[in-house]
């Protein structure tokens, strides 16, 4: 398949400048060019103006992380003709480009865009950020068989380095090595156009939608959560948390056989969509302890919860999730908060309280496209606001806010539809 087919050399070259170029914005945010990438730097001092000009606050002087990752946003959407990065593979061979569509915002990308940080994970060099993401195949890899241009894909954002001990259990998430989109030091793929390895990204059907596909992302961790659970037909479940990750915890969990699922939040708005979503009963937290909380989830139920999914990652709903869950149960830990946390171990302990971390996902692409496209789950309504990528900035601040559930950006100006 030549060059003018579809496939490609793994080189951006004239065809794509041409592409990238031919959005007039482009021009209008970006000044400078890097000729070694080829690329809107989003450095220097018209950057760190525009950056913190924009929204205000943050370091005074001399850049930094918070500036590096802000001014990509200040510059319209993360880099429009960004043409280096994407994830490892066998090399371009191995490689499709992808014309980007449905981007969602996660809390993580927030969180590097606010701190410049996530535990070990520092903001040192500017980073794209997104990896919720769904696009169209435009050029592939000659040695690419499954994918051909047009193909619409959701993008699985963990590409395994190397094929290490824990690749060959088939759990790559744990991989120490492995590529993750919007993880420094790795770009994400809030762009127009981005690269990625082809075995990594998955056809959708055509009754699945680009924000279907770049759901797929959160959907993932709470596939994920509830198999490391063992949610299965009659489970009783407590979710911790209402917010995207709470939300598809709920789907999960009901889709697998929950015979109960309960909900609790701070937020009554969040917890009317958990409702919405198949939650069979919502608490509204307010200034009750641990075991206050606990009580009241027993008592809606009308028993303990076999199974405690914990997505806030605060103190107090892990102490919470221990002590709400019945004897011999699970918890499993999915938000991620502080280091160190004061739990009541020994309470745990002596009542043999399993406590399972998640860190991501793994195999789960297929099993959520296939439930997609059969119409067995709804996660539709998780999309509340939508964006054209000019408007990343504006976005990202009503992410930050916590308006809504889910903010999608749209990459393509051609098309903005979900």
């Amino acid at each position: 398949m030549g060059t003018g087919d579809g496939a490609w050399n793994g080189s951006w070259g004239p065809w794509a400048r041409q592409r990238a170029w031919s959005w007039s914005w482009a021009w209008r945010w970006h000044r400078g060019w890097s000729r070694a990438c080829r690329r809107p730097y989003p450095l220097g001092a018209r950057g760190r103006c525009r950056a913190r000009r924009a929204g205000g606050g943050g370091p005074p002087s001399g850049g930094g992380p918070w500036t590096r990752v802000r001014a990509e946003l200040s510059h319209g959407g993360t880099g429009a003709e960004r043409g280096r990065g994407g994830s490892p593979s066998r090399g371009p061979a191995a490689e499709v480009l992808l014309r980007m569509h449905s981007v969602g915002i996660c809390g993580s990308d927030v969180h590097y865009w606010q701190h410049g940080r996530i535990g070990d994970f520092v903001v040192k060099d500017p980073m794209v950020l997104g990896h919720e993401a769904s696009g169209t195949v435009v050029k592939v890899g000659p040695g690419v068989t499954h994918l051909k241009p047009g193909d619409r894909v959701a993008i699985e954002p963990g590409v395994p380095r190397e094929v290490d001990e824990f690749c060959k259990t088939g759990r790559y998430n744990l991989s120490p090595t492995i590529f993750f989109c919007a993880t420094p030091p790795d770009d994400g793929n809030l762009c127009h156009y981005y690269k990625h390895s082809a075995s990594y990204c998955y056809k959708l059907p055509d009754n699945v939608t680009f924000e279907e596909g770049a759901l797929i992302e959160p959907l993932s961790v709470g596939i994920h959560a509830c198999k490391r659970a063992g949610v299965t037909l009659g489970s009783k479940v407590f979710v911790s948390g209402s917010g995207p990750i709470g939300l598809v915890n709920v789907i999960v969990a009901k889709m697998m056989g929950a015979a109960a699922v309960v909900v609790t939040d701070l937020s009554a708005t969040r917890l009317q969509k958990a409702k919405e979503v198949g939650a069979d009963f919502t608490i509204q937290v307010k200034n009750e302890t641990p075991k206050e909380v606990a009580s009241k989830v027993e008592s809606v139920l009308g028993c303990m919860p076999e199974i405690t999914v914990e997505c806030t990652g605060v103190q107090t709903c892990i102490q919470t999730g221990i002590y709400a869950t019945r004897s011999g149960g699970t918890l499993v830990l999915v938000g991620l908060g502080p280091e160190m946390v004061t739990v009541p171990i020994v309470n745990a302990a002596v009542r043999e309280v399993d406590i399972r971390g998640i860190f991501r996902y793994c195999n789960t692409w297929p099993v959520a496209i296939a439930l997609l496209a059969s119409k067995r789950i709804n996660i539709k309504p998780l999309v509340t606001h939508r964006f054209p990528l000019e408007r990343a900035l504006e976005a990202f601040e009503t992410t930050k806010r916590g308006e809504g559930v889910k903010v999608m950006l749209k990459c393509d100006p051609t098309d903005q539809g979900p």
